[in-house]
């Protein structure tokens, strides 16, 4: 049987109080003040489902050897969201590029359910289990925009997982699993449609979750093997209070088996969320032989059945859920979120009036890999190392012509050179920090910074690299990504953070 054999999440940084929006609201509505408990993970400006999924994944694979083009390549790669930033252009594809992975492997974007990611992950699971694939890298991730004041606003949160499938038992040995299909509409968006609609809660638990989940559960677990009672963990997302422990009752599991949802300090992170509760629970808390059950609900119920291995006990665990968590930062600024969502429609002035948005495809193709890969080049003559790569070495002492090798900076650390602080460039969260970087192995390039403070850049002031959102044609509905620097702050694991974590919700 498959199993899991690598996994890493991200969560962006910027976590809003929900007694913020509850105090937006509650001039019309009173009631609103209950929901305001806790907070929520919210993107930063530049940050979409696609920036978001890199970095999951990123921590998946853990970084390239030194200069590596390609991390340790899986031969598929699927992308499950259900806010896309592009309909007809294969995000999967945008998000191998970024990787290092583009070329000869199979990607597919899956979607249309808030079980997209579990439906990813069982395709996955049959196609390395079927032998088409020797392994593959499933990704969710989701960034879901809904109205001010509604339940969605409260309950949502942005996120991404990441998995990595592979021959052998890994350190999640897949059981089995069941899929039903029922085109039970608890809520849908149509095409053209920015927000969702959804229908009466209770009518979803009654008539939905607590008919069509039980069975699925019961099915998956007589495949697997496994009896109810010796279910340890139990992950499946819902907005519904309690609604899983209430089908986890029904289906024999220990009440003790059921995993938070991290509503407390995240929200509900769409087709991603399964996934991510999945890491948050084998991030710390599963033991070597424990059963770990996941079900996703969205027009029918994916339910998955994995057995802890004793390779989990000394699984590499990076970044992951918990750190990220621990590694948040909490703001009050309601407004901010709206702006950064366009649910607000904002007089940015004319500095922001500009005609050069309109993106060449034919330069995105041709230098794709240093705009979505970040790859320079290394000059096999005398070594040294530059960005962009180009024809002539930038070595005066070399000055060698076509002797570039490629050569990815995503992953190497550098320093600030110099930097600014513009308030008069216009940009979504003022003001513009950028500058001049350095690598540790050479090479040295003008980049933006983001998701930093003010005051918090100097000269020498250590940064990694991010993949995100360069600028938006919104004429056209064309979105161009890049990479830019970050300041490295302590590091924070999922292995160490999980305390800081519990203590946030």
């Amino acid at each position: 049987m498959p199993g899991i054999t690598a996994f890493g999440g991200y969560v962006p940084r910027l976590r809003l109080a929900r007694q913020a929006i509850a105090a937006a609201h509650a001039w019309a509505d009173p009631a609103i003040k209950g929901r305001g408990k806790g907070e929520r993970s919210i993107c930063n400006w530049d940050e979409d489902a696609v920036t978001m999924g890199v970095e999951a994944a990123r921590d998946c694979l853990g970084p390239a050897s030194e200069g590596e083009v390609a991390a340790d390549a899986p031969e598929a790669l699927y992308f499950a969201s259900t806010s896309f930033p592009f309909l007809e252009r294969q995000n999967a594809g945008i998000l191998a590029t970024a990787l290092g992975l583009d070329g000869d492997r199979m990607s597919m974007d899956v979607t249309g359910s808030q079980r997209a990611g579990t439906s990813a992950l069982m395709q996955a699971l049959a196609a390395v289990g079927g032998g088409l694939m020797s392994d593959a890298l499933v990704v969710a991730a989701d960034k879901r925009r809904s109205k001010a004041s509604s339940a969605g606003e409260f309950a949502y949160g942005d996120g991404a997982a990441a998995v990595r499938v592979g021959a052998g038992d890994g350190l999640l040995k897949f059981r089995g699993g069941h899929t039903v299909t029922v085109d039970f509409v608890d809520h849908f968006r149509a095409e053209g449609e920015a927000f969702e609609y959804t229908w009466e809660e209770r009518w979803i638990r009654d008539e939905g979750l607590a008919k069509i989940v039980p069975p699925a559960i019961a099915s998956a677990l007589a495949k697997s093997g496994v009896e109810a009672a010796d279910v340890a963990h139990f992950c499946m997302p819902s907005t519904i209070a309690r609604a899983v422990a209430g089908i986890a009752k029904t289906s024999g599991i220990p009440a003790a088996a059921v995993r938070d949802n991290l509503h407390g300090n995240l929200g509900e992170c769409g087709a991603a969320h399964a996934l991510v509760m999945l890491l948050h629970t084998i991030e710390g808390d599963v033991k070597p032989g424990e059963i770990v059950v996941v079900a996703a609900f969205g027009q029918g119920c994916d339910v998955l059945v994995f057995e802890a291995t004793e390779a989990l006990a000394t699984a590499t665990v990076r970044r992951g859920i918990r750190g990220s968590l621990a590694a948040g930062k909490s703001t009050d600024n309601y407004q901010q979120y709206l702006a950064f969502n366009n649910l607000i429609e904002l007089d940015k002035g004319m500095r922001a009036e500009r005609d050069d948005y309109k993106t060449a495809l034919t330069v995105t193709y041709r230098k794709r890999d240093m705009l979505l890969g970040l790859v320079g080049g290394r000059c096999t003559r005398c070594g040294t190392l530059q960005f962009p790569r180009t024809d002539v070495c930038v070595n005066p002492q070399c000055r060698a012509h076509h002797t570039q090798e490629p050569y990815a900076f995503r992953d190497e650390p550098a320093q600030v050179l110099t930097w600014s602080a513009d308030y008069l460039t216009y940009i979504p969260n003022p003001p513009s920090h950028y500058g001049m970087i350095t690598f540790d192995n050479g090479g040295r390039f003008m980049t933006d910074f983001t998701d930093t403070d003010v005051g918090e850049l100097d000269v020498g002031t250590r940064v990694h690299m991010m993949f995100r959102i360069k600028s938006v044609d919104s004429l056209r509905g064309f979105v161009r990504y890049f990479w830019k620097a970050v300041p490295v702050r302590d590091a924070v694991t999922a292995a160490d953070g999980a305390d800081r974590a519990a203590a946030a919700g």
